[in-house]
């Protein structure tokens, strides 16, 4: 290679690998946030954790490689264009064709990267995440199960303990069979494990020393009650072992796919009379070779934008390239359903993206090498480019320079949100694209998914677009000699760095209000649709959730349904038990509940209860005594109307009734009160990220927006590392839950005064 090939290939390779650490970042960022802390709390290893968050790094790079590849050929030509390099070049003979070389060795070595990871390690690292995914919970199944919280996730079983000891096994057992139609059994145990045998495909609940409690046929006189010093409950293991029973497209081979092929091709599909479709496994095949294709469009097609005579259109570029990969990849996620539709052959559905875009560029690249000097540009809104004046005059209390300091930070900074929303997007529906293809789930269930989503994926991305917009802006400043200028003109770096201190503080508040509002709400939503398309059971689901409750007093509640304007219950039961748990003492159940109010105040939370029976167990199990109306004292109508919420799911102050709630009844709050202290903290990562950034970007020289985002890239990283393990410690008890939520911004909030007082103003 010559000079000038070396010096173009350095100048893409640098932002390609600060774009492709970042984006496999946004794709990993949720699995990470979501399961690593679990299980680290759960006393799941480092190595264990770090291994299976590894696995999903190759999937993630097939989409990620050509991303970068883009955005870094847009970035760096950006650059030589802005610095006139790139006319330099032409004035000495070199031509944008003679510049297809160096892009082409690029774009050709990316092609080659892809490739192999496509063909030879995603479906190995998704076969063994599957592995890894079930022996991690098979070791954690019991640690999955929370005290004096009911656990729903083994099918259509009820389970509630009294305590979890560290040494692993419950206290406190109480079990309900719903997988019958009629008489589903009650379990009642003072100890109980879950025991898995991988080889049988066998998964079971061991209890010892219990009794167990049946209603036969429905019939309240035939009440059995059974005493045992050890009984097994059998789990349905299908939810657990499917994915490993069935191996699907994604975890095959080439070979293996072919192989597929040819007998499913022999095999006759009954409802149609015809060999089995083998579309899927087609495309599959198609697709391995089609994707890493993308990197050499790209290539032509971030040459020809990035590459211009003018010194601006940069940010416009940036963002038709975002463009560009929305414009790849939706093509390609709907080919199947063209191909399922037999408008398009399985090969056609998968090349089709290439060939167009393919074309496309072509013509670009062409225009381009003619008419050199004009770029391709995407203006933004007249009204955001001049925030801070308005026809001239600066707004009250705004000088120019702060306008001219704020339009440039707010334009980085929605540059970069908007950037890593859409990475959200591609990974979101490129992970549930095969769903919709199948039918599974339709445009307007995805379209839902992502409109509920969208607060959470947001309230992630404030805080990452708001370091990367300081960082952007004070290292340009820098890089253009801007800084040097306001600082010879008697203006310090504090003053420079107000308008963006101010604007951190309004993101904090956004980030507290979202939280308060429609983050939690949204988020639960978007978690159903999202077990729904993946195929969960709603009618299921709903009957476990939120109808069972735990008394002030222990006692355990359920009901079938709540009517919440006449304040009634249908369908209640409820479970009296000895303060150990290890013995069922009363057992009632009420066809109507209805709550009346009462002056009397030796007795409040009155309910009238209507057509029911009562048991009680003392020497075995006693006739029932069967009433027509009864008074009866329970807990008040809010109380059963309150949800068994996620601490995910709620803002501070309902996170901290419902904590005060769970606290006076006993129950371990420990891993709560460490979500609480987070609602608190976390907001502040605006103002902390932006105190750090704005030293940081001060002194990273001349090296401008690239180092910028790698300085953005590595703060960002090392704050969720530090979210994670430390929210994982105050949940384990080993740090108090104010420490172990505000760790993280104590340390790195010290390290941005040090150097924000340190360096040179």
């Amino acid at each position: 290679m010559s000079i000038i090939d070396r010096y173009v290939v350095r100048q893409v390779l640098i932002p390609f690998l600060l774009g492709l650490l970042v984006f496999t970042f946004i794709f990993i960022i949720q699995p990470l946030m979501l399961y690593a802390e679990d299980l680290v709390a759960k006393g799941a290893s480092a190595v264990a954790v770090a291994s299976l968050i590894a696995l999903l790094i190759p999937q993630a790079l097939a989409i990620t490689i050509p991303m970068a590849l883009l955005l870094s050929l847009l970035i760096a030509f950006g650059r030589l264009s802005a610095d006139r390099e790139f006319v330099a070049m032409q004035a000495c003979g070199i031509s944008l064709r003679r510049l297809l070389r160096p892009v082409a060795l690029v774009s050709v070595g990316m092609w080659m990267l892809t490739s192999y990871v496509l063909i030879e390690l995603v479906p190995t690292s998704n076969q063994k995440f599957l592995d890894g995914v079930f022996d991690v919970t098979s070791q954690r199944a019991e640690g999955e199960v929370k005290p004096r919280t009911f656990f729903t996730e083994f099918p259509n079983l009820v389970l509630y303990v009294r305590d979890v000891p560290p040494e692993g096994g419950w206290k406190g057992v109480f079990i309900a069979d719903l997988r019958g139609d009629q008489g589903a059994p009650i379990y009642l145990a003072e100890h109980g494990r879950v025991v898995i045998d991988r080889a049988r495909r066998r998964i079971d609940m061991e209890l010892s020393n219990g009794t167990k409690h049946s209603v036969k046929n429905g019939d309240r006189q035939e009440y059995d009650v059974v005493r045992f010093e050890s009984s097994k409950v059998t789990i349905d293991p299908t939810t657990m072992f499917q994915q490993q029973q069935d191996k699907g497209p994604r975890q095959m081979t080439i070979a293996e796919l072919r192989a597929q092929i040819a007998e499913r091709e022999k095999q006759i599909d009954p409802t149609s009379n015809a060999p089995f479709s083998t579309h899927n496994e087609r495309m599959e095949i198609h697709k391995r070779f089609s994707i890493p294709v993308a990197c050499l469009v790209f290539g032509l097609i971030g040459l020809a934008l990035g590459a211009t005579h003018r010194r601006d259109g940069t940010l416009g570029s940036f963002v038709i390239g975002i463009v560009v990969v929305f414009a790849y990849y939706v093509p390609l996620m709907i080919g199947p359903s063209l191909v399922k539709g037999h408008y398009l052959p399985a090969w056609l559905g998968m090349w089709l993206p290439n060939f167009v875009l393919g074309a496309l560029g072509a013509v670009m690249f062409v225009w381009r090498d003619r008419l050199a000097d004009q770029p391709f540009t995407l203006r933004l809104p007249r009204a955001l480019t001049s925030v801070g004046t308005v026809r001239g005059r600066s707004l009250p209390g705004l000088s120019i320079l702060d306008g001219y300091i704020t339009a440039a930070y707010i334009r980085y900074s929605l540059l970069s949100v908007v950037a890593l929303l859409a990475i959200f997007y591609i990974a979101a529906f490129l992970d549930l694209s095969d769903k919709l293809f199948k039918g599974m789930v339709t445009w307007l269930t995805i379209a839902s998914y992502f409109r509920y989503a969208t607060p959470e994926w947001l309230y992630y991305v404030l805080p990452l677009g708001v370091l990367l917009g300081t960082l952007v802006t004070i290292a340009t400043l820098t890089k253009n000699s801007e800084l040097i200028v306001m600082k010879a003109c008697g203006i310090s770096l504090y003053r420079l760095a107000l308008p963006m201190f101010a604007t951190a503080v309004f993101v904090g508040a956004v980030l507290f209000t979202l939280q308060e509002t429609v983050l939690g709400p949204s988020t639960r939503r978007a978690e159903e649709l999202k077990d729904i398309m993946r195929g969960g059971n709603p009618q299921s689901a709903d009957v476990l959730h939120n109808r069972w409750l735990v008394g002030r007093n222990g006692e355990i509640y359920h009901y079938v349904s709540l009517d919440q304007q006449s304040r009634r219950i249908y369908g209640l039961e409820i479970y009296e038990f000895t303060p150990q748990m290890d013995r069922l003492t009363r057992r009632s159940h009420i066809d109507t509940a209805t709550y009346i109010a009462r002056e009397d105040e030796r007795m409040t939370d009155v309910w009238e209860l209507r057509s029911g029976w009562t048991r009680e167990f003392k020497e075995g199990a006693l006739a029932p005594v069967e009433f027509a109306v009864e008074q009866r004292q329970l807990e008040t109508p809010a109380y059963f109307e309150t949800e068994e919420l996620d601490s995910r799911y709620m803002g501070y102050r309902q996170l901290r009734t419902y904590t005060e709630r769970l606290r006076a009844s006993g129950a371990d709050v420990l891993a709560h009160d460490v979500w609480l202290n987070r609602k608190i903290a976390f907001p502040f990562v605006a103002v902390i990220m932006t105190l750090l950034a704005v030293p940081f970007a001060s002194t990273i020289g001349r090296s401008g927006a690239m180092g910028g985002i790698a300085v953005g890239i590595a703060l960002a990283i090392s704050y969720w590392t530090l979210i994670t393990i430390f929210a994982a410690l105050g949940a384990g008890g080993a740090l108090p839950p104010m420490l172990a939520a505000w760790a993280p911004n104590l340390l790195f909030g010290s390290g941005a005064l040090y150097l924000l007082l340190t360096v040179r103003t």
